[in-house]
């Protein structure tokens, strides 16, 4: 990686990085700062990217006594729209299936269970990370 070191020196990392990357990159890179962002909430990261069926979470977390099923919205701009509006009605239900798949193999059924949008938009230098607890 040796680019991304060169661009960091000028100070353009986020904002070329963000115009050469893949959107697999991209999204990865959301899911990074989404972690740590939610590390210094005081969530505990339980698992990343764990498939269970046809979905995968992109990240599960602990919060208190609450599992919290993650979805990370990632976006150079805003162009598309507000990324929140990207998880449809299918892909909650999808993930509520998955969810009870996960809470069955764990075996902790009593457990509450939450399910969170992170959005993180690049824009220019900086990234705008907003949560949305208990989007759904």
């Amino acid at each position: 990686m040796r680019n991304k070191n060169i661009l960091g020196l000028f100070g353009f990392k986020n904002q070329l990085l963000n115009r050469f990357l893949s959107r697999k990159q991209i999204g990865q890179r959301g899911e990074d700062i989404t972690a740590d962002f939610l590390r210094k909430k005081g969530m505990r990261i339980l698992h990343r990217n764990l498939r269970l069926g046809r979905i995968e979470f992109d990240i599960i977390a602990k919060d208190e006594d609450s599992i919290v099923f993650v979805e990370v919205k990632t976006s150079r701009t805003h162009s598309y729209g507000d990324p929140v509006e990207w998880v449809t009605i299918q892909k909650q239900r999808r993930m509520a299936h998955a969810a009870k798949l996960y809470l069955q193999k764990f075996r902790i059924l009593e457990t509450p269970v939450r399910f969170d949008v992170v959005t993180v938009v690049a824009l220019g230098t900086k990234n705008q990370i907003e949560h949305f607890r208990d989007a759904f």
